[in-house]
């Protein structure tokens, strides 16, 4: 053959196929014009997910229908907290970013797991049992423009929760209250959207298990993170509640570690001047008897201990929640 032969049939030779986008990839680019108000905003989904499989695909779906209409970059990540069902091989077949904790490891786990995983500015996560409706996800984005955290508030009444649990919201929501100085109207929602540079600094006091989304909230809300609740609507969860009675027991340590943690003063202070009020009253009855007894002086120690106590752990606190 020629080299003028040679020449024209490499010339004539197709060209080479370009390579197909992944669709994690697509995902991650605006499919339509950024619709108003959403500009320059972009956006992780994290769903974390155990046993769900009757609801993370159509989580999955949801968010994405939502996040298309909007133009806005995103991406989708199903974290799949070691389940037994077919929750982790729907989710891949969904063509999302899946990773997997392999074994059951806890909600906050899957959580941070997500969030290290996330490549935008701002974070949502949002539970695959169809709780939470994607629907809110926009505007809570657009609103997290000018807030460091967004949350879905699911109202007082929170009527698909089941009763028995609700006592122990009510005692956490309140004494979350009492810590953070302000009116915290749900302490454990689900939804929320925030920004990934202000969580980041937290993410070692996050605990591992359903207290997560309380650390959060006492995180950003004792710190003087600009919060706000949005209201939503709560639906009917597919599937079991992960709940157990054991977990009363993880309920008293998460009040522990709240009160350490979180403004400590604000109890052990009120605590001490309790117990000073009741040495001084026991005190002058004493006087009165001509008899000082083992209880006054107990009362003052244990006051000046729970004092001492409490500047320890302001200290504490400060040092690791500093910014």
């Amino acid at each position: 053959m020629s080299p003028e032969d040679q020449g024209a049939k490499v010339a004539t030779k197709p060209a080479a196929k370009p390579a197909r986008t992944s669709r994690v990839a697509k995902e991650s680019l605006p499919a339509v014009k950024v619709a108003d108000g959403f500009e320059g905003l972009s956006l992780s989904v994290v769903i974390p997910a155990y046993n769900e499989e009757g609801a993370v695909r159509q989580t999955i779906d949801d968010v994405r229908a939502e996040m298309d209409a909007t133009g806005v970059p995103y991406e989708i990540i199903v974290i799949d907290d070691g389940s037994e069902d077919r929750t982790l091989e729907i989710a891949r077949e969904t063509g999302v970013v899946v990773d997997t904790n392999q074994v059951n490891t806890g909600y906050g786990a899957s959580l941070k797991r997500g969030i290290r995983h996330a490549r935008h500015d701002y974070v949502a996560i949002i539970d695959a049992d169809g709780t939470y409706p994607a629907r809110y996800l926009p505007e809570m984005l657009k609103m997290c423009r000018d807030q460091d955290m967004v949350v879905g508030d699911r109202g007082a009444a929170m009527k698909n929760v089941p009763w028995i649990r609700k006592p122990a919201k009510w005692v956490l929501n309140t004494f979350a209250s009492f810590l953070a100085e302000r009116k915290l109207n749900d302490l454990n929602s689900g939804l929320r959207v925030f920004r990934k540079s202000e969580l980041v600094p937290f993410i070692p006091l996050l605990p591992q298990k359903f207290s997560f989304t309380t650390t959060i909230t006492l995180c950003m809300s004792c710190n003087g993170k600009r919060m706000i609740y949005t209201p939503i609507q709560y639906g009917k969860r597919v599937g079991k509640s992960k709940i157990r009675p054991v977990d009363f027991i993880n309920f008293i340590i998460l009040v522990l570690r709240m009160t350490v943690l979180f403004n400590p003063l604000r109890v052990f202070i009120p605590l001490g001047l309790g117990l000073m009020g009741v040495g001084a009253i026991k005190f002058f009855y004493d006087i009165w008897m001509d008899n000082l007894s083992e209880t006054t002086i107990f009362a003052f120690l244990s006051a000046l201990i729970i004092w001492s106590l409490g500047l320890i752990a302001d200290m504490i606190s400060r040092l690791h929640l500093r910014p």
